[in-house]
């Protein structure tokens, strides 16, 4: 019974380590694509890109606008990304080692 229990949470935790893994980079593209699109690197009416930045924009959007609502934005620097990603890491950390360790 407590092999199988151990094996769960293991199983548990890393899928939430996944998740959040892909989330971080997802966060990550989301930034870097907005960066490369206002140099003007976007290809004029390109639905592929459009298609993309609309997934990335409704997947990581709402939870930069709850850290903006608490961090806003100093200027024109916007730190919510980075601040979503410590954020991400620190909930990987601490969670994912607890499900792990009990």
């Amino acid at each position: 019974m407590t092999v199988i229990l151990a094996s769960t949470r293991t199983s548990v935790a890393e899928y939430l380590s996944t998740v959040i893994y892909i989330y971080t980079l997802l966060i990550f593209l989301y930034v870097v694509l907005n960066i490369l699109f206002q140099l003007g690197l976007r290809i004029p009416y390109s639905r592929a890109s459009d298609a993309v930045l609309t997934f990335l924009r409704d997947v990581c959007e709402p939870f930069l606008r709850l850290i903006r609502r608490i961090i806003p934005p100093l200027g024109s620097i916007d730190l919510s990304p980075l601040i979503a990603i410590i954020l991400l890491q620190l909930v990987n950390s601490f969670v994912v080692g607890r499900i792990i360790h009990g």
